[in-house]
């Protein structure tokens, strides 16, 4: 496993929970990572991670519209 570690100012008040949440989040939404390495990044499981994904305004369907519309002109 990698480590990150990220020093911020002071100023910014971060709970890590909520950060941790908000990076896998957002690694799913990028394709970096699948719905199961999100959800343990996260600390949750598949289910619970799927739901707190709006809170981050990521979408659980990660599917791009070129492939939507290739889908699209095959019907």
């Amino acid at each position: 496993m990698k480590v990150l570690t990220l020093d911020l100012s002071d100023h910014l008040e971060l709970n890590e929970l909520e950060t941790k949440r908000f990076l896998a989040a957002k690694l799913y939404e990028s394709g970096k990572l699948s719905l199961g390495h999100a959800a343990e990044m996260a600390g949750l499981s598949k289910g619970t991670f799927s739901e707190i994904l709006a809170d981050f305004q990521v979408s659980l369907i990660q599917y791009p519209i070129e492939d939507v519309l290739k889908d699209a002109d095959k019907f």
